[in-house]
């Protein structure tokens, strides 16, 4: 077997075994077995480029950039549509509907999925684009992000599809992804994400699809779209797509009448929480894709299908008192607390009230009987009062002017939602929150210290922030609870080890507002270190790519603040890493700065990974796509054609390894 033919029949396979797995839930190889396998498919396809596939499965790990995505304009309009709530909404549809189709019509009933709709578009069997509803009309290309999502089929099973078609669907992150996913976010001293819709949706806008290949996301398609489908049914369409390859859920029915209808509706509105992703009602279509073509549309639905809505789980309970919040940035948050009642599975004592504009707006007061719903069937949420058995002597409720744990007088900024405590330097929630932030594992890391430690060592007052924690010593720690001999040495070897971080994770580490681990790499590439970060004005922050004015106004003003100041002194004392390492610093440039590289075919004086680590170290980017935003492509042997042929297209510069070598001499 040569190279091409065994490249092949790894793509086969593993195109097969992702597919058992992530539709049919039904695993024939281990994980480790399939790692195995893709990494030898990614170490041939590198050592022989000219056997390029953008389908290949060695693409859904990400990497693709995409500053600005693409409008596209749809093929095919994506609708909307219209809602309906009861029984008798349904009931004069099929009415309006049979005076149009004078014969007997069928129904197929789907689940209503609770994500971000997508239109995937397929050619001659492999997977073209993916873009979003938008206005319905045109919506933003996002190929690279959707291509990570594994159950998104590269290329489809079978040869009976057609030459080029739409399937339409949504993407949705599942209950079990969406809570680890948060779980992840607290640790890192995050604010975690308010449910699994939303979420979802802002996956797909990342401007970097390799993070969103860390996310589990999944796409459940349920329509085709376009012409000579070789379909007549909808029900038929569902099948044809299960069997290209589509992760098509299995909860679609046939129904002969309205009346079928209504059974699958009260089956799922007692059941659907048994599933494992949100679904917040039934969409019901008229099978014949023939009626469908004779009922037809209005300016923005069409008039064959259906939403019926499931009325959101409400309860009532009494709001005992109202208090408030300090996160570690200073941010206020109302809560409810509540009697504890049952609501979607879980015992809800407590609930959100966001701001002072929302209790004001809903005239929220404590001794009130509320309404609660979960939001998104997650987050719990007061949405009004039960004005009539309201106490005839109670009073509005004043938000608060002071913060709850210090006293100092709250701020709100023009145009922010939340009121905000002032008092960085001795408000003790913002004290701990800051160090917990500084110690998560995405910032220092450091070995035996959590949460609750770092709380207790404030409490104690052994330290103030989180520069003390390079004073503390093992007799120090040993009196706290729970602190053994063992534990105390951990923990002070864990602090001297943490020395040894880099620089990025340094500066993610000391809380500078809207500066999250990304951000922060990209602030270091710039000014190599803290010096040069804390002199920088607006107008050089704002140069760097992806900062704006807030991220620009937030560094700005932590480099003003005295206290920060002499914190970051105290820990360059303490030898802190604080600049770019020399290692890191050897041979960088900024030759290439601006410039846009990709990188096809073998080379004889550089491996391709050096020629990538040459591009990054003189300061230029490299994408593996050529695109007009492509200022050179770097050519050497056995080049795939379809590059240079994209290339010459767009009249992008192509240069040999010789020719690049000689950009970056001195």
């Amino acid at each position: 077997m040569d190279v091409k033919e065994k490249i092949e029949q790894l793509r086969t396979e593993l195109h097969e075994h992702n597919y058992k797995y992530y539709v049919l839930d039904n695993p024939e190889i281990s994980d480790y077995d399939f790692d195995m396998k893709l990494k030898e498919l990614q170490e041939l396809e590198d050592a022989n480029p000219e056997f390029e596939d953008l389908n290949s499965p060695t693409m859904r790990v990400g990497g693709e950039v995409t500053k600005n995505f693409n409008t596209v304009v749809h093929d095919f309009p994506m609708y909307s549509l219209s809602n309906s709530y009861s029984k008798e909404d349904l009931e004069e549809w099929e009415t309006r509907i049979q005076k149009i189709i004078e014969e007997p019509v069928e129904f197929v009933c789907e689940l209503k999925y609770d994500g971000a709709s997508i239109s995937l578009t397929y050619e001659d069997g492999e997977f073209l684009r993916a873009v979003t509803r938008g206005d319905g009309t045109q919506g933003d290309e996002v190929t690279y992000n959707v291509k990570t999502i594994k159950s998104v089929p590269l290329k489809l099973k079978g040869d009976d599809y057609p030459q080029r078609f739409d399937i339409r669907g949504e993407i949705v992150l599942p209950y079990e992804g969406f809570a680890k996913l948060n779980a992840e976010r607290v640790d890192q001293g995050e604010e975690p994400y308010a449910n699994p819709r939303n979420t979802a949706s802002g996956s797909l806008k990342l401007q970097d699809s390799a993070e969103v290949a860390k996310r589990p996301l999944l796409c459940l398609l349920y329509n085709l779209t376009g012409e000579n489908l070789g379909v007549t049914t909808q029900m038929e369409s569902l099948n044809k797509a299960r069997d290209w390859g589509f992760n098509v859920p299995k909860e679609a029915k046939l129904a002969k009448s309205i009346d079928e209808v209504f059974k699958y509706i009260n089956y799922w509105d007692e059941h659907r929480r048994d599933l494992p992703y949100e679904t917040d009602g039934v969409v019901i279509k008229v099978n014949s894709l023939q009626h469908q073509d004779e009922l037809g549309y209005t300016a923005k639905s069409p008039r064959w299908a259906m939403a019926y809505k499931f009325k959101a789980e409400q309860v009532s309970t009494t709001l005992n008192k109202i208090t408030y919040q300090v996160g570690r940035t200073g941010a206020i948050t109302p809560v409810a607390n509540l009697d504890a009642v049952q609501l979607a599975g879980t015992t809800v004592k407590r609930a959100s009230l966001h701001n002072a504009d929302q209790i004001e707006k809903l005239d929220i007061r404590e001794g009130d009987v509320v309404f609660v719903e979960k939001g998104g069937e997650i987050i719990p949420k007061i949405i009004g009062v039960d004005f009539k058995q309201r106490d005839p002597n109670s009073e509005p409720t004043e938000y608060i002017q002071e913060c709850p744990e210090c006293e100092t007088p709250l701020l709100r900024k023009e145009g922010e939602a939340l009121h905000f405590c002032p008092n960085t330097e001795g408000c003790p929630p913002q004290i701990i929150g800051r160090i917990q932030h500084f110690i998560s594992r995405k910032a220092m890391d450091i070995e035996g210290l959590g949460g609750e430690t770092v709380a207790l060592l404030v409490k104690e007052n052994l330290i103030e922030d989180y520069a003390d924690l390079y004073t503390l010593k093992k007799e120090d720690v040993l009196p706290l609870e729970r602190m053994a001999e063992k534990s105390a040495e951990n923990l002070i070897q864990g602090i001297e080890a943490s020395k040894d971080v880099p620089f990025e994770r340094v500066l993610f580490g000391l809380g500078i507002r809207y500066v999250g681990e990304t951000v922060a790499k990209k602030l270091v590439k710039v000014f190599k270190s803290i010096d040069v970060l804390a002199s920088a004005g607006l107008e050089d922050l704002v140069a760097v790519d992806e900062i704006g004015e807030r991220i620009a106004e937030s560094v700005v003003d932590f480099f003003q603040n005295n206290a920060n100041q002499e914190r970051i002194n105290r820990l360059k004392s303490y030898g802190l890493q604080f600049e770019i390492s020399e290692k890191r610093m050897e041979n960088q440039s900024q030759k290439l700065e601006g410039l846009t590289f990709v990188i096809s075919g073998v080379f004889e004086k550089v491996s391709r990974k050096e020629l990538q680590n040459l591009i990054e170290k003189n300061g230029g980017k490299i994408t593996s796509s050529i695109s007009k935003k492509t200022d050179y492509l770097v050519a050497g042997d056995n080049m795939g054609p379809s590059k240079r042929t994209k290339a010459e297209n767009l009249e992008v510069k192509i240069i040999t390894e010789d020719e690049f070598l000689g950009m970056i001499k001195e």
